[in-house]
């Protein structure tokens, strides 16, 4: 009984099917990993970007309104004065208003 060895050399249609379809299917899954990997590095990425972005600036809180002009507090520390000088103020009571006044 002889042996069969089958064909010897150049594949038949089928074996030309299969290999264009592994072929085909490697190139596909490759194409597919690396255009993965690069929408995965791109995310990557914007991310650090917007880690390292500097912070919106804050705005800045309004300015505290201006204290009276200085001749009204020079005015009411003479008028305190008086009625320290006159005896209507105590020591404890001129320095609680002159502490309001100024601070």
């Amino acid at each position: 009984m002889p042996l069969r060895r089958g064909r010897v050399g150049r594949p038949g249609l089928i074996g030309t099917i299969a290999r264009t379809a592994v072929v085909a299917g490697t190139a596909t899954a490759t194409s597919n990993a690396v255009n993965r990997r690069g929408a995965q590095r791109a995310a990557e990425q914007q991310a650090y970007a917007q880690q390292q972005a500097p912070p919106p600036p804050q705005q800045a809180p309004p300015p505290p309104p201006a204290p009276s002009a200085g001749d009204d507090t020079v005015a009411q520390l003479s008028k305190l004065a008086e009625l320290h000088s006159a005896g209507a103020l105590s020591d404890a009571e001129f320095a609680a208003a002159k502490a309001k006044l100024l601070g």
